[in-house]
């Protein structure tokens, strides 16, 4: 799961309730000190939350931008119906998207982070009117690899038969290798109330929001080539290296997409929460061509 650096909002940024015709959303968001040159969407991935972009903030306001980072459907502090998995189908989760883009007034740079660039993706090939341009981060172009499928089933198995307090024990009994799916490696807490928020963040997310969107990382085809077809500019975002997607197949959906390609150094597969200032200047510097 993404470790964010630290989990204070900046004096730019704010917490609020976003309402939108499909329902209230918890969000994170930053505005400039003068008119937004844009507003960009920010969409978490598998196991994340809107806190996986706190360190992008305030740079992002700094260079501009009005930056608005949301809880989905399930996840953290937006809630999610239980005993049911249709409302967290990927063509539901995709029209939370479209409603949140058009609450923030539309013409917004939608980015996606992993899972949630699965998501992001088929917001704009439902209907890309209300965005102006669309970033993958530490995303692919199908399914994942095969070594997180398989941890990916075990985490759904393990959902299925025990209580997300139990479900979360077992993953630090083995020793946080289950607390890698799908996400960025572990890496050591910045800030010390990182792993209280982690646990806290866990409890909140809807179990049956993280089996359905774990069994669509499992089986997400390629949909690049209806991707490259939609006239809207792109950008795809990577570190160094990514054990949910290998950077050569990001590299070549990026190629195959025409797209604008950042590769964060120091970064793997959450540039956002890993490398915060080069992904926010890169992100600023493709918004501002767009």
């Amino acid at each position: 799961m993404s470790r964010p650096p630290f989990l204070t909002l900046p004096a730019c940024a704010r917490a609020y309730r976003l309402a939108t015709s499909r329902g209230g959303f918890a969000v994170h968001e930053a505005r400039p000190s003068g008119t937004p040159r844009g507003t960009a969407l920010l969409v978490p991935g598998f196991t994340g939350s809107k806190e996986d972009f706190i360190a992008l903030l305030e740079p992002l306001a700094a260079a501009g931008y009005r930056a608005v980072a949301v809880d989905g459907r399930g996840q953290h502090e937006t809630e999610g119906p239980r005993g049911t998995t249709g409302a967290y189908e990927q063509t539901e989760l995709a029209r939370d998207v479209h409603a949140q883009a058009v609450a923030l007034g539309g013409d917004v740079h939608l980015l996606g982070h992993s899972l949630g660039g699965l998501i992001a993706r088929a917001a704009v090939l439902a209907d890309a009117s209300p965005y102006r341009s669309l970033t993958l981060m530490g995303s692919g172009p199908a399914a994942i690899s095969a070594p997180q499928q398989a941890r990916t089933r075990m985490l759904i198995d393990a959902l299925g038969a025990l209580d997300m307090d139990a479900v979360w024990q077992e993953m630090r009994r083995l020793d946080g290798k289950a607390t890698e799916v799908a996400e960025s490696a572990p890496t050591e807490p910045v800030d010390p109330g990182l792993g209280a928020f982690l646990y806290r963040r866990w409890m909140a997310t809807t179990p049956e929001q993280l089996m359905t969107t774990g069994a669509q990382l499992i089986a997400e085809p390629d949909r690049t080539a209806e991707l490259a077809a939609v006239p809207l500019p792109k950008h795809v975002v990577s570190g160094v290296r990514d054990y949910a997607w290998p950077v050569p197949t990001i590299d070549a959906m990026a190629k195959e997409l025409s797209a604008a390609r950042t590769v964060i150094d120091g970064a793997e597969h959450s540039p956002n929460a890993e490398r915060p200032a080069a992904t926010a200047g890169a992100l600023a510097r493709f918004w501002d061509l767009s």
